[in-house]
């Protein structure tokens, strides 16, 4: 997958990209992440990239020029795929989105900056407005990154098993189930039974019923449309009653 990440400050992404297995997977060539300078686009003498913005108000306001012609520059350079606005008035990223972001050959990220972009580059070169949540950053780097991240995770090879993907919080609509390693018991508190049991079965069985637990008790409005049984809604919901 190759994913070109356009910003005013492209050293940030230097140790993310490097590091872990987004640096392991750009260096076993899974993956192709660049990041590009806004900035050398610009056609002003001092290559401004930000004005301040039409009717007034605080700030200033990312100028369309540069980031036009950046885009339409990578896109030149053979990054397709949609061209993503990091912005906190767009939709919200979930899971189900960025398994359908890792289906692209390739991505184009724009990290706004300020007070944010001028529409009309958005109007002509950006598909899509996607945003973490509900809350400000000072820019789209820090959001980039996590998309990036979220997106890799799907790419054949970049963890090495299908299975981390499969079984992972979000994957079936329910959070994970807790973790447990090495040792046996730590300060009191021991590994359950089933974990160490070898039955198969069992350790799926319990793993699920935690899984829903977790959920309904964490993130309730995940486990209303969670895919379950009348029978394992009602069983947990009686199990977090019983254990307050």
């Amino acid at each position: 997958m190759k994913i070109a990440i356009l910003s005013l400050f492209p050293e940030m992404f230097e140790g993310f990209l490097n590091a872990s297995i987004i640096g392991r997977a750009r260096q076993g060539g899974l993956l192709n992440v660049q990041t590009v300078d806004i900035r050398p686009y610009s056609d002003k003498k001092h290559k401004n990239t930000d004005d301040y913005p039409f009717g007034g108000g605080a700030g200033m306001v990312m100028m369309a020029q540069p980031i036009v012609d950046a885009v339409r520059d990578v896109r030149r350079q053979g990054f397709e795929g949609p061209c993503i606005y990091l912005s906190p008035r767009g939709k919200p990223l979930t899971q189900s989105k960025v398994v359908e972001l890792a289906q692209h050959d390739g991505l184009v990220l724009l990290c706004g900056h300020y007070e944010g972009v001028d529409q009309r580059a958005i109007d002509l070169v950006v598909d899509e407005e996607i945003s973490l949540g509900d809350f400000v950053l000072t820019g789209g780097e820090l959001a980039a990154m996590a998309l990036t991240d979220a997106v890799a995770r799907y790419v054949p090879g970049v963890l090495g098993s299908d299975e981390s993907t499969e079984e992972e919080s979000f994957s079936a609509g329910l959070l994970e189930y807790p973790q447990y390693t090495r040792p046996r018991v730590y300060e009191g508190l021991e590994a359950p039974e089933v974990l160490l049991s070898g039955d198969h079965a069992w350790i799926r069985a319990w793993r699920r019923e935690l899984a829903i637990l977790c959920t309904l008790r964490m993130r309730p409005d995940l486990f209303e449309t969670a895919a379950m049984t009348e029978k394992e809604r009602a069983g947990i919901i009686r199990r977090a009653e019983e254990e307050g």
